[in-house]
């Protein structure tokens, strides 16, 4: 990371490596691994920011329905003010759940998440319901608790993705595709920041990867059958996970900030591919809709590339490729190694700018579009450039 030049970096906690049962105490031999890669990162100066959930749930957590169980609320805040107490002098940005909006599709609509189930609806908007309570109980014991390193900063992220039909004529899709917009963009963000609830956090994290188009009902998307080269054919640029929509980024980020009026970090961008080109052309054009958004009034404290290294992608296993950093899982050792796309990565944060068309190589001179004042952070298995 210090070759990078990132000064924030964004990661989970593992909440089954550290309780192992029910309101139990802390395991502090994961503790102090975790207090390890902490104190290590803040003695380089790049600042982290620790998610509390990111999709998984300890064993006794699933064997009691999981988060479609109030009880898990009351559970999930006993681990989160022990961990908080334990940590609050090693951190200061605290992000309550990724994604709670994937976790209860992906659990309960899709069935691609334990305990796999399909076109339970009403279970989705429990398990959101749930995680939004949690959050805002979490997030007042947060800045209740403070930190050592400054004023604490908490919110959870939500991946926001478009919905469209594919054929604007095509009624079927255009209603699917509403609905799911209602659903997993409208119903989440509202009942996350309702009422009492806008009060509680300090920002709201953003996650951002693009569109998804109906067709006959079904999403054109290469993790629904379709390839690539059959979407490039209907006018869909997409990598290996979703399309491509850098302009939905600007509009979406507008949006959410007229909404809640919280400052925002956007907490994952990226793309899944091994065509460097493509991924360093995604990149430049949402940091230029990121740099729109700026100039229109959006407070965003940071920037975050998901992710650091090629990772375990959970229904996909090791075979999606979003990592600035390629990792050689059949070396027992997993070597890294820098992509292309890290070099011109490394020039953004080294000069907080784009650079221009064409000059991506490390030393070459001359930048355009920069980015305005503010704060800076990257992301967990995820990196970002600085917004300062």
């Amino acid at each position: 990371m210090g070759k990078l030049g990132v000064n924030a970096y964004r990661t989970g906690i593992e909440w089954s490596r550290l309780q192992t049962e029910a309101y139990g105490p802390l395991n502090q031999t994961e503790l102090a691994r975790y207090a390890d890669q902490l104190d290590r990162l803040n003695a380089a100066g790049i600042v982290p920011m620790v998610v509390l959930h990111h999709f998984s749930n300890p064993p006794w957590i699933n064997s009691i329905g999981g988060w479609t169980n109030p009880l898990t609320i009351a559970a999930f805040v006993d681990y989160a003010a022990k961990l908080v107490s334990a940590l609050r002098g090693r951190v200061r940005i605290w992000n309550t759940f990724n994604e709670p909006d994937t976790y209860a599709c992906c659990g309960f609509v899709i069935g691609e998440f334990p305990p796999l189930q399909k076109w339970r609806l009403s279970a989705f908007r429990k398990v959101i319901r749930n995680m939004a309570e949690a959050h805002e109980q979490v997030c007042h014991l947060i800045r209740e608790a403070g930190s050592a390193l400054g004023d604490a900063e908490v919110g959870f992220s939500k991946n926001w993705t478009f919905f469209q039909s594919h054929n604007r004529f095509s009624p079927w899709d255009a209603a699917l595709a509403a609905y799911a917009h209602s659903q997993f963009n409208h119903f989440v963000l509202k009942t996350f920041l309702q009422g009492p609830r806008s009060k509680a956090a300090t920002f709201l994290g953003v996650n951002y990867y693009g569109r998804i188009r109906f067709k006959n009902l079904k999403a054109l998307v290469p993790t629904r059958g379709f390839s690539c080269e059959q979407l490039s054919l209907m006018g869909i640029d997409c990598d290996d996970m979703l399309e491509r929509h850098p302009l939905g980024l600007e509009s979406a980020l507008l949006q959410m900030y007229r909404q809640c009026r919280l400052p925002m970090y956007l907490t994952e961008h990226g793309s899944s591919s091994t065509d460097e080109a493509f991924r360093e052309r995604d990149l430049r054009q949402n940091l230029q809709a990121l740099h729109r958004a700026i100039a229109q009034g959006v407070d965003m404290r940071g920037f975050y590339y998901w992710s650091l290294l090629d990772n375990f992608e959970w229904q996909f296993g090791y075979s999606k490729k979003f990592g600035l950093l390629s990792v050689d899982f059949s070396n027992d050792m997993r070597p890294r190694t820098m992509k292309p796309l890290a070099q011109v990565y490394r020039r953004i944060c080294s000069e907080n700018s784009i650079p221009a068309e064409g000059r991506c190589d490390a030393e070459s001179p001359g930048s355009t579009n920069p980015l305005q004042n503010g704060s800076e952070q990257k992301s967990d298995r995820v990196c970002g450039s600085p917004l300062r």
